[in-house]
């Protein structure tokens, strides 16, 4: 484990709870929100335009990056957050999950995977010591072991991948070289209850800064996915950061953080404003409608960000239908803030004790909806 990094637990309310996350580019408060970056840029939002929303951690991607521009070239323009002016602490997946679910031919064996570039054809090796070295160069704080991301209702495959995630592991573990990067675990296994249980074992026995479960929010039904987090989270050490990867819609952080997770990322809240959905804490709206050609509101009228404190919903409407960019960047600075303002109210709940009272409310009243 590194020197350079501690996790801090300030309060708890049942299993949710809040913390702090020291990091070289300074401090992370628990439960928190990573807005995605993948080509080293968050899609359509500037680096000051997140800072002022109050973001505290931006996740990139090793596979992208690795790709293009490479990783050499960022670590001659001086690393991911020179590269890309974010001064504050930023974490790079390994790659493994794009390779599993973006390239095309691929063939995985005990050693790494072989796979075809999405963006030209050409064919690549990933292995645990490239993803590392890819990592190091990167220059995240935190980086992630490669891991094999495997279908959660297929128990062979998740068997075999989950062997191999476990060897991969081990191999990063010794690959790491910085002092200055946090290395987190991932727990696989699927939707089995016992290959979770035997990874999360395995993985909170070795020496990582902190611990990630991967492989959820990939077709199994909501339930799985809670089902899963009830096995693995007890069983993770409560002095290291608990990251559950690739999960970001509101009632899906509020459920994470009820069983303990500490760290989200998601790409939902800017994928969503490129097809003109807002999120609000009640549900999401469409801000097509025609209906709100003529609104004077705002998108969500207890939102303090830029664009609902600025700007009409007739005015937003007024964008998408003229093709405007502008439309896309209102649409996810209003999205990234709100769940920046979702997981602060979780953690005040949390400090404050009324952690559960909040999530029951907050579950009613998002799983029934009232807007216009």
């Amino acid at each position: 484990m590194s020197e350079h990094f501690s996790y801090e637990l300030i309060a708890r309310d049942g299993p949710a709870r809040a913390g702090v996350y020291h990091t070289p580019h300074g401090d992370i408060p628990t439960p928190i929100f990573a807005p995605v970056g993948t080509q080293a840029t968050v899609k359509s939002i500037t680096p000051a335009q997140l800072h002022e929303m109050g973001a505290s951690l931006v996740l990139s991607n090793t596979y992208h990056l690795y790709l293009r521009p490479g990783a050499e070239l960022v670590a001659e323009m001086g690393g991911l957050h020179k590269f890309m002016q974010w001064p504050n602490p930023m974490l790079t997946d390994s790659g493994g999950f794009q390779v599993f679910s973006l390239a095309g031919i691929r063939k995985i064996d005990a050693d790494g995977a072989t796979f075809k570039s999405h963006i030209d054809g050409s064919m690549h090796r990933l292995t645990p010591e490239k993803s590392i070295d890819i990592q190091q160069k990167l220059g995240a704080d935190i980086i992630m072991v490669f891991d094999e991301c495997a279908p959660p209702r297929d128990r062979a495959y998740n068997e075999q991948a989950l062997e191999r995630t476990t060897a991969w592991a081990r191999r990063c573990l010794e690959a790491k070289t910085r002092a200055d990067q946090a290395l987190f675990g991932i727990v696989q296994g699927g939707i089995f209850d016992d290959l979770r249980k035997k990874s999360a074992e395995w993985t909170a026995s070795q020496p990582f800064d902190g611990l990630a479960i991967g492989g959820l929010s990939v077709g199994e039904s909501k339930e799985e996915m809670h089902a899963v987090l009830d096995t693995v989270v007890p069983l993770l050490p409560p002095e290291k950061p608990r990251y559950l990867m690739g999960v970001g819609s509101p009632e899906d952080l509020v459920n994470g953080i009820a069983r303990g997770i500490d760290i989200f990322d998601c790409v939902l809240p800017t994928r969503l404003a490129r097809h003109q959905s807002a999120m609000t804490l009640r549900g999401r709206v469409n801000m097509l409608n025609a209906i709100h050609s003529r609104d004077p509101r705002p998108i969500d009228d207890t939102c303090e960000c830029y664009t609902c404190t600025n700007f009409s919903r007739a005015y937003i409407r007024h964008l998408i239908s003229a093709r405007e960019m502008l439309a896309s960047t209102l649409i996810s600075i209003h999205n990234i803030s709100t769940l920046l303002r979702l997981v602060r109210l979780c953690r005040e709940a949390i400090i404050e004790q009324r952690f559960e009272v909040f999530a029951h409310d907050f579950l009613s009243q998002y799983n029934h909806p009232k807007q216009k």
